[in-house]
């Protein structure tokens, strides 16, 4: 069954709409382009975030090198190199039952991999979208596709999962970065090296 569609900007409850939800699979996909050139590697990536709007730590950062949050609670399920085949191409499964009391949102990025050697931005990706899914019951509450107007962008933010209260919400972010993968990292501060 799908879920909900919403536009850039919105936001939907999911505590509310799936009231059983502890575990949301947040599916992320995209077709590779068609015209010839280097291939495709989409990076998905999460980041736990507290009330200053940062990162605790660089281990709140989770990515293909860094797979799992310390205390579980979010998980990166594997790195797809080609967006080949129909489905998700990466999974962020977040346990909302375990997710730390200072994390106020789950940030969910999306980068190109060795996009400027390659020339490479998402005006040239098609049909990405971002979705939320049940793990327990396998249905999906919530998606957004994102719209190809991010042409000049390397990277982006393609979502958050956050509290409100008592409850999580979904919001449809859809904010790109020309800077990649490091200038999201940075702009909620985790500190390389």
């Amino acid at each position: 069954m799908a879920g909900l569609t919403l536009e850039k900007g919105n936001n939907l409850s999911l505590t509310k709409t799936d009231p059983g939800l502890q575990k949301a699979l947040v599916g992320l996909g995209w077709d590779p382009r068609t015209t010839s050139g280097e291939p495709f590697d989409l990076d998905a990536s999460a980041l736990l975030i507290g009330a200053n709007g940062k990162v605790r730590s660089s281990a709140d950062f989770i990515f293909y090198n860094q797979p799992a949050a310390a205390d579980g609670s979010v998980s990166h399920l594997g790195d797809n190199r080609s967006g080949e085949g129909a489905g998700d191409d990466e999974q962020i499964l977040i346990d909302l039952t375990q997710v730390a009391a200072d994390v106020e949102r789950v940030v969910i990025a999306v980068s190109i991999d060795k996009a400027d050697e390659r020339r490479q931005n998402f005006g040239q990706v098609r049909s990405a979208y971002c979705r939320v899914v049940n793990q327990a019951t396998d249905s999906e509450i919530v998606r957004f596709d994102l719209s190809e107007d991010a042409a000049p962008e390397t990277s982006m933010v393609f979502a958050e999962v956050y509290r409100n209260g008592a409850d999580w919400k979904f919001k449809a972010v859809g904010q790109g970065y020309a800077t990649g993968l490091g200038g999201i990292a940075g702009d909620f501060g985790v500190v390389f090296g």
